[in-house]
């Protein structure tokens, strides 16, 4: 099948608006681009406007951009509950929705669907196969990984991740487009875990392993690696801000796909989840939120 070309980016809508979606949407609205950001829960999309308000305040606040480019960029955004209204007409289609795969792949059907055969169609997965996600698709070409890392504001890196079939083109208008957002990307081969993933979440469970031996604490654990590697956080802190139950999805993933003892989930992770320990979105994980 032919490849449409890619055409110019003007317009970009968000799927989910979620911790991802919300933070995809402020940085792309930010590079100026028309933001349609969507939900499938009512109203969910109008709330994340408020979440981006806030972050926007907090740059105002801490002298990092003024009330105009800020206002500017509000009004560049668009929440709707509206699937169909908010892809329809855009250029690039960012995924931000929970790592279930049947749960994309149908998704990117229905968007399928709905944009251009020239629109660009992404998937912020952070493990999940770029090319299984792609495979129900009428232009799987287009199709291509934009993995963001949250805080989205904050965080520089970006994972272009390309499957066997993705076109030349649309991974050069993802690179740019990544850039434009002002991040960093790097372009990886579509495999499990990715880079990113695959190196933290083996950090994470390590950590994990040393923490139910009796090795350190938790603390002391994260303090190796802040300051002996200079991190910027510990493996634990860290999953406790993504959410246990993120990771052990990874893991488990990870180590189906990949059958290496490296990443079967410690026992510690499965006992925190099941007791609803998920990190700071709960209160509590390897830590007390919010900490004194």
């Amino acid at each position: 099948m032919t490849t449409p070309p890619t055409p110019p980016i003007r317009t970009v809508a968000v799927v989910g608006a979620g911790t991802m979606g919300h933070g995809i949407a402020q940085v792309a609205a930010q590079a100026g681009w028309t933001v349609r950001l969507t939900d499938a829960v009512p109203g969910a999309a109008a709330r994340a406007l408020e979440r981006i308000r806030a972050n926007l305040d907090g740059a105002v606040q801490r002298g990092k951009a003024t009330p105009e480019a800020c206002g500017d960029t509000l009004a560049r955004l668009a929440p709707s509950d509206r699937l169909d209204e908010a892809a329809r007409g855009a250029d690039l289609v960012i995924e931000a929705v929970p790592e279930q795969l049947d749960l994309k792949r149908a998704l990117f059907r229905r968007l399928d669907e709905v944009v251009a055969a020239e629109a660009i169609l992404a998937t912020n997965t952070s493990s999940l196969s770029v090319a299984a996600i792609a495979g129900g698709t009428r232009h799987p070409a287009r199709v291509l990984g934009m993995h963001f890392f949250n805080p989205v504001h904050v965080m520089k890196l970006v994972e272009i991740v390309t499957h066997e079939g993705t076109s030349p083109p649309a991974r050069a208008a993802a690179v740019a487009a990544a850039r434009r957002m002002g991040k960093d990307p790097i372009v990886v081969r579509d495999s499990p875990g990715f880079a990113s993933s695959r190196l933290g979440v083996a950090l994470g469970l390590e950590a994990m392993r040393m923490l139910e031996e009796g090795v350190a604490s938790a603390e002391d654990i994260d303090k190796a690696m802040a300051l002996g590697y200079n991190h910027p956080m510990g493996p634990l802190r860290l999953t406790d801000l993504v959410g246990l139950d993120v990771r052990l999805a990874i893991a488990r993933y990870l180590h189906a796909t990949l059958g290496t003892a490296t990443f079967h989930p410690p026992a510690i992770l499965e006992r925190l989840v099941a007791e609803g320990r998920l990190g700071k979105k709960s209160g509590q994980g390897f830590y007390r939120w919010p900490e004194s």
